[in-house]
């Protein structure tokens, strides 16, 4: 499988983020990816590729103007203020506030945010741009011969909507790579988010439209980020109707019930039908994870993998959330491995 690499990952280098109401080391971290590249090569025979660089077209496809300028500039802004620390929000505009459009980067970093975990540093935009390049390319590829490829890549994106960042988020690959596929001549694609939390940004950027379909398997907002998005009565809008599906699971659930909801999910794009799917291939739904409460295990993402394969579907895996470093390369190659399994027979 061609597995296309980010290797300017880490220029993002967060010194910390802020979780509940303490700032701590940040979970989602450059560790990660070389522990993901190293499983995957060892275990799928992975073939590396460097991304082609596409430019802003496929970025600006999705994001708008102001919030794209804002992230390419907000370190030297945050830099020119006086800081030379990481950057985070401290000021909303909640509901009361009378508007205006404040210059100074503390507010535009409130203006941009929708949560407090999320630093961003000198090298933040680089590595989101080259995350972004990376989708693109695997997108492409994807497209233009069948032979699916993985986008590994950090920050992840889910959660990023067309003006917003937050939770580990700045751009939503995902949704850049379903773009670029409807650009590229598909008429439908698929979005299946396996994330333990919902995709909010990915929901968000499609809600209105019929073209791309975003399915999501997540723990209950009630209880889990991002709280005030993710429920199942949020089905789309306009031509968005029906076109967005949440799948919500009690807190501890095992493979029993999240295959249950997959289930569903895979007879939603069935019946969908989908020219390419993109999943948004996040792997803290396993029992190691200590941000998370399900209790999946490795082999059981070996099923998933098999389950997406039988779909024969163009199909673009594109990294998202996992942390636990001593099972997150397991964890990803064991999908992989799955689907490459099933597409073989």
């Amino acid at each position: 499988m061609r597995v296309f690499f980010n290797s300017r990952h880490d220029a993002h280098d967060g010194n910390g983020e802020m979780h509940h109401g303490r700032l701590i080391p940040c979970f989602e971290n450059s560790r990660r990816m070389a522990i993901i590249r190293d499983a995957v090569a060892h275990s799928v025979q992975a073939q590396l590729v460097d991304p082609t660089d596409h430019g802003m077209a496929p970025i600006a496809a999705i994001h708008d103007a102001d919030y794209l300028s804002f992230l390419e500039n907000a370190w030297a802004d945050w830099n020119a203020a006086g800081n030379d620390h990481d950057a985070f929000p401290y000021v909303w505009p909640t509901a009361g506030f009378s508007g205006g459009h404040p210059a100074h980067i503390s507010a535009r970093l409130g203006q941009y945010a929708i949560s407090s975990d999320t630093p961003i540093t000198k090298g933040t935009w680089k590595a989101a741009y080259w995350g972004a390049q990376t989708v693109v390319s695997a997108a492409d590829a994807v497209w233009n011969d069948g032979e699916a490829s993985f986008a590994l890549t950090r920050p992840p994106g889910h959660h990023a909507h067309a003006n917003r960042y937050g939770g580990y988020c700045f751009l939503n690959n995902s949704a850049i790579a379903a773009q670029q596929m409807i650009t590229k001549g598909a008429k439908k694609v698929a979005i299946l988010d396996i994330d333990y939390h919902h995709g909010n940004g990915t929901q968000d950027i499609f809600y209105d439209r019929g073209d791309v379909l975003t399915v999501s398997i997540h723990a209950d907002p009630k209880h889990q980020f991002p709280f005030f998005m993710g429920y199942e009565n949020e089905t789309g809008r306009l031509d968005g109707q029906g076109a967005n599906l949440n799948i919500v699971l009690p807190g501890g659930s095992d493979f029993g019930p999240w295959s249950q909801g997959f289930a569903k999910a895979i007879q939603k794009i069935i019946t969908w039908q989908p020219q390419a799917l993109v999943i948004a291939l996040g792997v803290d739904a396993h029992e190691a994870e200590t941000l998370c409460d399900f209790k999946l295990q490795t082999d059981d993402f070996n099923r998933i993998g098999q389950m997406i394969g039988r779909l024969g579907l163009k199909t673009v895996f594109v990294m998202e959330g996992g942390y636990a470093h001593d099972v997150i390369g397991f964890n990803v190659a064991a999908v992989l491995g799955g689907y490459l399994s099933e597409i073989k027979k």
